[in-house]
């Protein structure tokens, strides 16, 4: 094997981490502001500076970030917003919390949105006496979309484009983080993120000051900020504690080391998988877009025979998703794009995500990959 796995030793990097921790633990308990105390202060600008926006603001989860966007937007009942039918629910929940109609599209091959499907949704919502307000592009397992396409559709057809980066953070598009993009983003630290805290949260990103601004008040019980029991708009409870923001400023400094690391694991999965079979489809990044390996997920038509394989051989393997969004209970009243879904439906039959973590060694990503050819 020609691929080399840097900084793998976990307990060094936990002692680092460790060691940042303990000094900011306390000065926590010295400050005594465990709620949007200075630390989730320095965690925004250290955010705002590597992703290379305006403003930053924590939120106590991803979802809660997106529903933020939402709501600064004012997008509420009569309007849609386009999301893919393949991802997790939360991308949905937080439109259908607006009051506002989710409307699913079909994605890619790569996982990421369709744009023909976007485009087709946009005439469709229109035909439903809809008003269609954004798109919510998703970097399924952490891949970028593609998002000069994109861009140009919103542009084009004056709808909003946020970015559902929950799964994403650290990945690059042409060189620049999405999270930089459109007209506002959002990522998840929950902690089976690339970027993860101790328990939940999330951040806004956006370029837009104004919208910013109004989404921490929300973020806040709408409360005018600087003015304690002033609440101008009715907003929610969605603060990050300093706690979390200590985890999140103390793992940034070995972040770029795990970047590179989920890099070379993935490219060793690939090598392994290279030339052993036609049943499985390892996932490609295209070019000028870099994934940073939230997942790391292949494809097959035998998919339940591999997935039993695994549990039988005690390899660790999970599905995500077993079912596009409008086939769940909660929004199988929810409109789809009148060309279908055949992709995403095909897709949450055939994938399969396996252990993926910075310090994964390569002897046990080959039990992993032989766990996975014993089922075919």
């Amino acid at each position: 094997m020609s691929v080399k796995v840097p900084f793998i030793d976990f307990k060094a990097q936990q002692a680092r981490i460790e060691d940042a921790l303990a000094e900011r633990i306390e000065r926590i308990y010295s400050h005594a502001k465990f709620v949007l105390g200075p630390e989730v202060d320095e965690l925004e600008l250290k955010l705002a500076r590597r992703v290379k926006v305006k403003k930053v603001i924590a939120c106590a989860n991803g979802t809660d970030a997106l529903y933020l966007l939402l709501m600064a937007e004012d997008i509420g009942p009569g309007d849609a917003v386009i999301v893919p039918s393949f991802t997790f629910a939360a991308t949905a929940a937080a439109v259908a919390l607006c009051g506002a109609t989710p409307f699913f599209v079909d994605i890619l091959d790569d996982f990421t949105i369709d744009q023909k499907s976007l485009k087709q949704a946009i005439i469709d919502v229109r035909k439903k006496g809809l008003k269609a307000k954004a798109v919510i592009p998703v970097d399924l397992y952490g891949l970028p979309a593609d998002y000069d396409p994109l861009c140009e559709i919103a542009l084009e057809e004056k709808i909003l484009l946020f970015i559902d980066a929950a799964q994403s953070f650290g990945a690059r598009y042409k060189g620049a983080s999405s999270l930089a993009l459109g007209d506002g983003a959002i990522t998840s630290f929950f902690p089976t993120k690339p970027l993860a805290c101790y328990g939940d949260g999330g951040a806004v990103f956006t370029q837009n000051e104004e919208r910013a601004h109004k989404v921490r008040m929300l973020a806040n019980h709408g409360q005018v900020i600087g003015k304690r029991y002033c609440h101008k708009f009715v907003g929610i409870n969605s603060r990050l504690d300093s706690m979390q923001a200590a985890v999140l400023l103390a793992k940034l400094d070995i972040f770029e080391e795990e970047i590179l690391a989920r890099q070379a694991i993935a490219d060793i999965y690939s090598k392994l998988f290279k030339d052993k079979t036609l049943s499985i489809t390892v996932p490609l990044v295209p070019e000028e877009r870099a994934s940073v390996w939230a997942q790391y997920t292949i494809r097959s038509q035998m998919r339940d025979q591999i997935s039993a394989s695994c549990s039988r051989l005690g390899v660790a393997s999970i599905v995500h998703y077993p079912a596009p969004l409008q086939e769940q209970v909660a929004y199988k009243d929810c409109p789809i794009v009148s060309t279908g879904t055949p992709r995403a439906q095909k897709a949450a039959r055939e994938v399969l995500s396996l252990p993926m973590h910075p310090y994964l060694e390569e002897k046990a990503q080959r039990i992993v990959v032989d766990a996975v050819l014993a089922g075919l």
